[in-house]
């Protein structure tokens, strides 16, 4: 049996303790040694829970073990950056939930950490690994739906509590931040292409502060991607892949069952389905993160890639206030 990377948990968050843990407990490459909390109770319970040998009441405890490799850091969004380079700086690498950062400079901060302290560090966005969009990927850019021009998107999700991090402006909360990072990515990575300007209309909430409703505008060199994001409508998501002949539609995009298959469709000259048998994309963004540390080889979203996106999400936040045309910050 291949190595396994022992993996320690910065936090108790629900996506952690509810997806990826579960997820990477079933992956060929990875071993969840250790979780942390700020309080020792929710430490033990969830280490209890999931069958974690080790809990530590502080985040400081787990860094400072020897026998742990890498960090999963599902922390609030402004806990990011400070907790991936502490971790780097003990020699951890790290898996960092999306964003990245609050902003392209925060980025660029952990950027020279990773530099001078040598470890593998990347951003989760796990869509990228999963099969049906390394499918539609394929498709896309094989010219089969002809020449791509055009990448539309929806997401949203009803959530109006006022304690929620998503609706903290502070906590990096929005619908941009959370979701609407997700259409960014997927466009650039499908274009293989930076866009070189965006427009947006964001519309925030009275009471949060935060960005309830953002519609954007991306121009690539080869075409273009609109994406809407919410966190109050409906709950629904769901990205188009237009070419000159045809397109590609991916039913699930984001939250992929791992219990279920997951279909794209196809559109030609007659519509097709292509169907994935059920996986868990958190199983195989830890087994391709984990791989990359013991191959020593890039991982799946490197921190250059997060920053061009967050370059992105900082052009449409600009674009949001200015109403007018912004180019992202060039980074190449």
């Amino acid at each position: 049996m291949a190595k396994k990377i022992r993996w320690g948990i910065l936090g108790v968050a629900k996506i952690a303790t509810v997806k990826v843990i579960p997820a990477m407990q079933q992956g060929a490459l990875c071993e969840i040694a250790a979780i942390a909390s700020r309080s020792a109770e929710k430490a033990r319970d969830a280490a209890e829970e999931l069958g974690i040998p080790k809990a530590y009441a502080s985040y400081e405890a787990l860094l400072n073990d020897p026998d742990i490799d890498a960090i999963y850091n599902p922390l609030p969004n402004h806990m990011h950056v400070e907790w991936s380079a502490k971790a780097a700086k003990a020699g951890k690498h790290v898996l960092c939930e999306k964003p990245i950062g609050l902003s392209a400079s925060e980025t660029k901060h952990l950027i020279d950490v990773r530099n001078k302290t040598g470890v593998k560090m990347g951003e989760a966005f796990m869509v990228r690994v999963h099969p049906q969009w390394l499918r539609a990927r394929e498709i896309a850019r094989s010219g089969e739906i002809g020449d791509l021009r055009v990448i539309s998107g929806y997401f949203s999700y009803n959530n109006r509590k006022p304690d929620n991090i998503r609706n903290i402006p502070e906590y990096g909360g929005g619908a941009l931040m959370d979701i609407g990072c997700y259409p960014i990515n997927v466009s650039r990575w499908i274009f293989g292409e930076e866009p070189t300007k965006v427009n947006a209309l964001i519309e925030r909430d009275p009471e949060f502060g935060t960005d309830r409703l953002t519609s954007a505008m991306l121009r690539f060199k080869s075409g273009q991607a609109t994406f809407s994001c919410s966190t109050q409508l409906v709950p629904y998501q769901k990205i188009h892949i237009f070419g000159t002949k045809g397109r590609v539609e991916l039913e699930i995009p984001f939250n992929a069952p791992p219990d279920a298959p997951t279909n794209i469709f196809v559109h030609t000259d007659t519509m097709r389905t292509q169907t994935f048998p059920a996986v868990d994309q958190y199983t195989l963004q830890g087994d391709a993160f984990a791989r990359a540390i013991l191959e020593n080889t890039e991982v799946p979203v490197p921190l250059e890639d997060a920053l061009k996106n967050m370059a992105v999400i900082e052009a449409i936040f600009r674009s949001g206030q200015s109403h007018h045309w912004e180019d992202p910050a060039d980074f190449d």
